[in-house]
C-alpha cells in the first residue's frame, strides 16, 4: 500500500480527473446521454428534454465542454454541442493502459 495519500496526483492522470469529474454529476450524464448517435444538439433543445433551468443546463454544458466530454461550435447565434467520442475514447484507453502500468 502507498501510504503516501497527499501525494500529488500524477500529471498522466489528471486529464482524466476532469472527465471524471464532469461526469460525476447524474444532470450531466444525463444531458450527454440525451444525444443520439453523431446528434449536434443546441441549448434550448436540451432544455425541452431536461427538469433544468436554461442557465443550469448552460452551466453543466461549461463544465462538460471544458473537460472535453462536449465539443462545440457557434452556428450564427447559436452555440451546438455534440459528444466528443474521439476524446473520450483516447481518455478511457488512458485510464486502461495507467491500470495496466501502475495498479
Amino acid at each position: 500500500m502507498n501510504r503516501d495519500y497527499s501525494r500529488a496526483i500524477p500529471d498522466g492522470w489528471r486529464h482524466m480527473a476532469q472527465v471524471f469529474e464532469a461526469l460525476g454529476d447524474v444532470h450531466r450524464q444525463r444531458l450527454v446521454l440525451s444525444f443520439e448517435p453523431g446528434e449536434r444538439l443546441n441549448v434550448g433543445q436540451l432544455v425541452e428534454v431536461s427538469t433544468l433551468s436554461r442557465s443550469t443546463v448552460s452551466h453543466h454544458l461549461k463544465i462538460l465542454r471544458s473537460a472535453g466530454v462536449l465539443a462545440s461550435e457557434k452556428i450564427g447565434k447559436e452555440v451546438y454541442f455534440w459528444v466528443n467520442k474521439d476524446f473520450l475514447r483516447g481518455v478511457f484507453g488512458d485510464v486502461s493502459n495507467y491500470l495496466e502500468q501502475h495498479l
